[in-house]
């Protein structure tokens, strides 16, 4: 698994790759900074609407981050998505998710 530096790395070259930039919000979450992970995440549903993941992680986050409101927001902009799209397993996902918020 490449480390975050290793990652941002490969972005700096390569700043349109969507796998990238998720990759690099993924470390952020996963070494504890959250904010920036929601940053990050944020930037990726600007640039790339239709990045279901994207939109559902950022929900999870923002959530954990007692952003309630916003988190509901960015869920049901991710459950459209996904319903435009036809992912309709992420569908399912972020609807439990938001329920049980």
């Amino acid at each position: 698994m490449p480390t975050r530096d290793q990652l941002l790395a490969l972005l700096e070259a390569n700043p349109a790759d969507e796998f990238l930039q998720y990759s690099v919000a993924m470390a952020c979450a996963s070494e504890g900074n959250e904010e920036e992970a929601a940053e990050r995440l944020k930037a990726l549903c600007v640039a790339s609407p239709d990045h279901v993941s994207a939109w559902f992680q950022r929900g999870q986050i923002l959530n954990r981050l007692d952003e309630t409101d916003e988190a509901r927001e960015v869920l049901e902009t991710g459950i459209e998505t996904a319903k435009r799209v036809g992912d309709s397993h992420a569908e399912a996902e972020m609807r439990a998710f938001l329920d049980m918020m």
